[in-house]
């Protein structure tokens, strides 16, 4: 049996917004992780997500412009992606795969640093970036334009078997955006579920309530739901992204899982 031999969460900035932009019906201000995560696998090593705009830890205000006070975006030098990679002994170029969650600005900012790499997203996300309804500022095509010549796959298959062996698991879980998708990680000793963005709280969660702003809140429930489901089958432990309270609980990099 084939596992993930070691997995990192790399701290990469944080956001301030309110929880009722969250989660439906809270309010109160909440500071959440923006983090990715690799994993090492005999493969190669896999990169989920790529965080916030390196360049905001120099002028947030200059790549962000007035997001960065609505949403109380906060990146340091040392929480770059590329800066992560290094304190833990990668370089961007050992990266072989980055899979995206999703394509929400919080999640793009350092795809242009891994030109190398094979890109994988759900079918959908891409289109959908590129043309999203009215009113939705979370895609940023500043970041996305620069990977249109990178090896890019749209993932058909809704639970796919990254590796063919069971060790990664791409989860097709759609709502908060019409390509979410949550990575089912198996280690050693150990089964998490790397959430994307199919929850943002873990009241949301528990209570299998929306992001009022989600691409589809109907859908985001049946994922929310299904995530949980998936999680009692395979013993798993649900690790949201952006909640403060699973950031706080779980180990961060230099300190890995295996």
């Amino acid at each position: 049996m084939t596992f993930i031999k070691r997995l990192w969460a790399l701290e990469g900035g944080y956001i301030r917004p309110d929880r009722g932009a969250l989660v439906l019906g809270e309010q109160g201000p909440v500071t959440i992780p923006s983090p990715t995560f690799l994993m090492e696998h005999e493969r190669g090593l896999v990169l989920m997500d790529t965080g916030m705009v390196p360049a905001a830890a120099d002028d947030v205000h200059a790549v962000y412009g007035d997001m960065a006070e609505l949403d109380g975006i906060s990146l340091k030098p040392e929480h770059r992606v590329d800066r992560q990679l290094e304190m833990i002994g990668f370089k961007t170029s050992d990266v072989d795969y980055v899979i995206m969650s999703h394509l929400h600005w919080d999640h793009t900012g350092g795809m242009y640093l891994f030109p190398h790499a094979k890109f994988f997203v759900m079918s959908g996300e891409l289109q959908y970036a590129f043309w999203p309804r009215a009113g939705g500022p979370l895609y940023r095509r500043e970041d996305i334009e620069p990977t249109r010549g990178f090896d890019w796959t749209e993932i058909e298959i809704p639970d796919f078997d990254f590796f063919g062996d069971g060790s990664l698991r791409v989860v097709h879980l759609p709502g908060h955006s019409p390509g979410n998708a949550s990575l089912v990680v198996r280690l050693a000793n150990r089964t998490f579920i790397l959430a994307g963005d199919t929850a943002h709280l873990r009241s949301g969660l528990e209570k299998d309530l929306p992001m009022p702003s989600d691409w589809n809140t109907f859908e985001a429930v049946r994922s929310i739901r299904k995530l949980k489901q998936m999680a009692h089958s395979l013993d798993a432990r649900i690790w949201m992204l952006h909640d403060d309270e699973d950031w706080a609980e779980f180990k961060h990099a230099p300190d890995f899982y295996a």
